[in-house]
């Protein structure tokens, strides 16, 4: 009997994490011998969490496994790509598009959304968390909060989304990196000593390993700095502070006061790494309060989702569409250099940018044909370079 309560990859490739309700439609399908009628279903999103101006789609690979082998095609915007609901017009942006008789596919609409959307909420509060800070570095802390099976997941689309390391060994390894972390409050409590705890782990821990000390676990954050500062001398790479907010005050008052008392005995050196409920927001105050590094935990681990849905828009060629969905098969077009999208019928001409009037470029672009992946899928960093890249021709809102 399974321990743990995950769905594995076979059974999620045979369609068993599906609603019931595409069982019974492909049944009735079946029964009508309907199951090769060729619709052409997008998936689009209507409305961004948190008035989100914009979004990066994460999970291709993964939806691209899972769609192997089917007889179907697929267009998608690369895995990393920025996204909006709507574009330059008000249309509503489709991220991917799948081609195929439905009796084939339908049943995987169900863990197909459910691949995208978690991970391109994860992908997209890190990246809102990286553009708030710039080039400061950000590690996922966030795994504790999610159910473990899917930490890798988690870890590869923070790190997809711009942040800087991960902490879980599993995810480490998904995205070909060492993982990152200091020390916990439990390890100064069993040594029953703040300058006992740092002198341990500066022995046992390889020197590689940055050495950055837990200082709030007793003391005043202030004080505990200046004992690490003091106990480690040049060896001390950074204090965290980790204040639960129930005590915390002002945080970026306290970063403040650490700053300047470390600066007044010479460690000016010693960097200020901060964890505990960071966000976008709170990430940006600190980070102009004098903050060197963050942990990121729960903000990107249980980030909204993206609530993207798929909607079939053609049949057998036809135009065909519910109310509220636009009908027929569809291209982004984007000016790489405004960021600006244009949605126009599949085979309509490439238009012009409406702002500076320069070329764009399709979005859309094949992932699967015939059942056979045929896009080269990017290494998690090859992404994430390209994540970074966007980042910088696109606002942030707080």
């Amino acid at each position: 009997m399974r321990k743990f309560f995950y769905a594995d990859d076979e059974e999620i490739k045979k369609g068993e994490t599906t609603d019931i309700y595409f069982v019974r439609t492909k049944k009735i399908l079946e029964a009508k011998g309907l199951t090769k009628v060729r619709v052409v279903a997008e998936i689009t999103n209507g409305r961004l969490p948190e008035n989100w101006e914009w979004g990066v789609l994460c999970g291709i690979e993964e939806a691209a496994n899972l769609l192997e082998g089917l007889p179907i095609d697929v267009y998608s915007m690369p895995e990393g790509s920025i996204f909006k609901c709507r574009d330059y017009y008000g249309l509503r942006e489709p991220v991917m598009f799948i081609e195929g008789p439905y009796g084939d596919f339908c049943i995987y609409e169900t863990p197909l959304l459910g691949l995208l959307c978690q991970s391109s909420g994860v992908a997209t509060k890190a990246a809102r968390v990286k553009k708030a800070i710039g080039s400061k570095p950000a590690i996922a802390f966030g795994i504790r909060r999610m159910h473990p099976a899917i930490s890798p997941m988690l870890d590869r689309a923070a790190y997809i989304g711009g942040l800087d390391g991960v902490s879980s060994l599993k995810g480490a390894k998904t995205i070909g990196k060492e993982p990152v972390g200091t020390m916990p409050h439990a390890l100064i409590i069993v040594l029953g000593d703040q300058v006992k705890a740092w002198k341990a782990f500066d022995e046992v821990i390889p020197p590689e390993v940055s050495r950055i000390a837990l200082v709030d676990t007793y003391f005043d954050e202030k004080a505990e700095a200046i004992m690490a500062a003091e106990a480690l001398g040049e060896k001390l790479y950074a204090v965290r502070l980790d204040t639960p907010s129930s005590r915390r005050g002002d945080f970026a008052e306290i970063v403040r006061e650490v700053r300047w008392e470390l600066d007044a005995r010479g460690y000016r050196n010693v960097k200020i790494f901060v964890s505990g409920g960071i966000d976008e927001r709170s990430a940006k105050v600190l980070s102009e309060a004098g903050v060197d590094a963050f942990g990121v935990g729960t903000s990107v681990s249980n980030a909204p989702t993206i609530d993207f849905a798929m909607d079939i828009v053609s049949v057998e060629g036809r135009p065909s569409a519910k109310r509220g969905k636009l009908s027929g098969k569809k291209q982004v077009w984007r000016c790489e250099k405004c960021m600006v999208d244009i949605i126009r019928p599949f085979d309509s001409p490439q238009p012009k940018c409406p702002l500076c009037k320069g070329e764009t470029t399709p979005m859309l672009k094949p992932l699967i044909k015939n059942g056979e992946i045929v896009a080269e899928l990017k290494s998690p960093s090859e992404i994430r370079e390209y994540v970074l890249r966007q980042l910088e021709k696109v606002s942030l809102s707080l």
